[in-house]
């Protein structure tokens, strides 16, 4: 017998166990005994191909259609063309040297195939894949005896099937001792036990069965990621904050005089209970959320303005050092006199805004630590370096991180600990990524939620295109040609890259280039030089990377925001923050290898003047897939909040809470945000009572493994960001 800690070798002997840890990372039976099927075939009923994605390793159950064979014409031998059919789109299959295959690959047979999907010709393919004809399985090896009816698939590799795997499940469940259930019998509320699920969810033989595993499964999941955020709130509300309440006669209220705007509803109403937590003296934790210029800049500076007139300090920490930069000098500007302490014609209430980053020079981080030290900076801006021990904050009142999902927890709860010995700062969270409900409850669930979804006046709109550039070519040429109109018109354009180029990113890229399904990312340097000798000729350019020299990333965006550059080549460096109202154009190469929420923050950078906005999305992802829904989801709307619906809807399961996100192992397999809101909710309700009774959960020990099982340390970081 094994238990779930053992290693898998015990049960499936070292050579399988090899293989699977290889192939899979999947290293002890209980690593395997987790890895629940992606999803359930029937018989008869065949896979949707429309949902494949270009790159994959996918395992489809479809029917033969049709079966040719043909010369190779180059070299001596065979080429085995398989089409595959779920009813309605086809897929082809290629086989070198490998006629064997037509003995078993007739036209009406269907079959588990299972390989990379790649690309040939502008069809998807699959070349070389392994496959397992269903009528033909034998009781001895078969996949989906135990199933009638249904076939379970794995999240599968090159070199480990899903059959196989299903193999290795059930030989490992032979020898499993029955499993304790770490859920006190109450809080199953009628659902199966612990042991029950996990055993059905690899061997329901009907999908109620499945259904009653995956309720229970995800139950214990949703509990385990509240119980850590329902301690996460209990710790972070320990120790009291420095009350800061309002001043009529401060520099808030000066400040607030010297508007040359009027706030929108939502930037009063948000900053009205920002003011209100902010004068407790209980911790305020809140994540402020809303789209691409709707005004959180100003909505947070009115909360630090608030922070400096109680005598205290506030921290604006932002991801990039070109984000850094460009908010100290916003704030200086929009402070004017107010942010003149000490000098010459400076405001009766005036304080100073720091900037703090690890490339300044010796005598400008000298005088920044001192400015932080002494309190004389009411306001500090930085980069991680603010987080440094070396950085003594004089009376640290308030947090603002920007741009929330660049960091983790550990770094937020750094800055929390500058406050002093007995006292937690007010933190705000600020994300220009709208968040649905269900994520916002479940990955910030340690924070109160606000949201401005209400544009500010003068904002123009942004028109998105689509360019499919593998069907239709010459659209790139009008592309360049569109950005040269807007270049003639007086305006500027930026032109965005996934990766820098040269020796940037090796190992990413040398992943890629083993990829055979796909290029590699295109670069700024590479793009930037043919762009400058070919279709963008005789333009002003130049290039903008996080790994330039940050006096020249300065220089480059104080010449575009100026009007001395044209177009500036970029990176993801410029999809926050960077606010220049006349650049009306951006073309986002390989648009795919980006989220939706990225494009849409990228898309936010152009529009920000009185003339309109243009954003080409050039992809050579084909019609049809999924990757290509995506970027059509981005070019048909503007609303963030619906793009947020629509990404949520179209990740896969365990992208928002597994593997994909994180890069380790994740047990959170099954819960999805979007459809198990109410389990959420619930599961919620239910943490909140237990931690409230047993913050450390030593009444309820089974849960308190299952939190540490489910969501270890690593994760519970990971758990921060989206």
């Amino acid at each position: 017998m094994v238990s779930l800690d053992d290693k898998l070798e015990l049960a499936v002997g070292a050579k399988t166990a090899k293989a699977l840890a290889g192939a899979l990372d999947l290293h002890t039976v209980g690593d395997l005994v987790h890895h629940y099927p992606r999803r359930y075939a029937e018989r008869g009923e065949l896979t949707d191909i429309a949902g494949l994605e270009l790159g994959e390793h996918a395992t489809v159950l479809a029917r033969v259609k049709s079966v040719n064979e043909r010369r190779m014409r180059q070299r001596r031998g065979w080429i085995l063309e398989v089409v595959i059919t779920d009813g309605s789109r086809t897929l082809n299959c290629t086989f070198f040297n490998m006629r064997q295959h037509s003995v078993k690959l007739k036209p009406g047979v269907s079959a588990l195939f299972a390989g990379k999907v790649s690309i040939y010709q502008n069809k998807l393919q699959l070349t070389n894949p392994e496959y397992q004809p269903v009528e033909e399985e034998t009781a001895e090896d078969a996949a989906i005896d135990d199933f009638l009816g249904l076939i379970p698939v794995y999240p599968a590799a090159a070199k480990v099937q899903s059959w196989q795997i299903a193999k290795c499940v059930r030989q490992t469940f032979e020898l499993l001792d029955p499993l304790d259930d770490p859920m006190p019998a109450e809080l199953r509320d009628g659902r199966m036990t612990f042991d029950e699920a996990i055993r059905a969810i690899h061997s329901a033989k009907d999908w109620a069965g499945v259904n009653a595993a995956r309720k229970r499964l995800k139950w214990g999941e949703a509990l385990a990621v509240q119980l850590a955020l329902a301690q996460r709130r209990s710790a972070a509300t320990a120790r009291p904050a420095p009350a800061c309440p309002r001043k009529d006669d401060g520099i808030r209220a000066a400040f607030d005089e010297r508007l040359p705007f009027q706030l929108t509803d939502g930037q009063r109403e948000v900053g009205e209970a920002i003011a209100a937590d902010l004068g407790d003296a209980h911790p305020m934790n809140r994540l402020l959320q809303g789209e691409v210029g709707s005004g959180k800049t100003i909505v947070a500076l009115r909360a630090m303005l608030q922070v400096v007139d109680a005598g205290r300090q506030a921290a604006l920490l932002a991801p990039t050092e070109v984000l850094a930069a460009q908010h100290a000098r916003s704030l200086a500007a929009m402070l004017g006199d107010l942010a003149q302490a000490g000098e010459l014609g400076a405001a009766e209430h005036a304080t100073r805004v720091a900037l703090l980053t690890g490339s300044l020079n010796a005598a400008q981080r000298k005088q920044a630590m001192l400015d932080v030290a002494s309190g004389a900076a009411g306001i500090v801006v930085g980069t991680h370096a603010l987080i440094q021990d070396k950085v003594s904050f004089a009376d640290l009142g308030l947090v603002v991180v920007d741009e929330q999902h660049r960091f983790g927890v550990e770094q937020r709860d750094a800055l929390r600990t500058r406050a002093g010995e007995n006292t937690s700062p007010h933190v705000l969270v600020m994300t220009a990524t709208p968040i649905p409900r269900t994520v916002a409850m479940t990955v910030y669930g340690d924070l109160e939620t606000s949201s401005l979804r209400e544009l500010p006046a003068g904002r123009s709109p942004i028109s998105t295109a689509v360019v499919p550039v593998a069907e239709k070519p010459a659209w790139l040429d009008r592309a360049w040609q569109r950005l040269r109109e807007e270049v003639a018109e007086g305006h500027q354009a930026y032109v965005v890259c996934p990766r820098i180029g040269e020796t940037d990113e090796a190992a990413e890229l040398e992943a890629l280039e083993k990829d055979d399904s796909r290029r590699p990312p295109l670069a700024v340097l590479d793009v930037a030089a043919e762009l400058a000798e070919g279709p963008l000729k005789g333009l002003r350019l130049a290039v903008l990377h996080g790994k330039l020299p940050t006096d020249e990333k300065d220089a480059v965006m104080r010449a575009f925001a100026a009007g001395e550059l044209d177009v500036v080549v970029a990176t993801t460096v410029v999809e926050v923050g960077v606010d220049v109202p006349n650049a009306t154009a951006m073309v986002i190469m390989d648009a795919d290898r980006f989220g939706v929420s990225q494009l849409h923050q990228l898309r936010g950078r152009v529009g920000r003047g009185s003339a309109a906005g243009v954003c080409l999305l050039v992809t050579d992802a084909l019609a049809g897939t999924a990757t290509r829904d995506r970027l059509d989801a981005v070019a048909s709307t503007l609303d963030g909040f619906e793009l947020a619906q629509v990404d949520l809807e179209m990740r896969r399961e365990g992208d928002i809470l597994g593997a994909t996100q994180s890069g380790k192992q994740s047990q959170l397999k099954l819960l999805s945000l979007l459809r198990d809101a109410d389990l959420i909710t619930e599961a919620r309700e239910v943490a909140q009572r237990l931690v409230a009774e047993s913050p450390d959960l030593t009444e309820y020990p089974g849960l308190a493994r299952l939190v540490a099982n489910l969501v270890n340390e690593t994760r519970a970081e990971f758990l921060q960001k989206v």
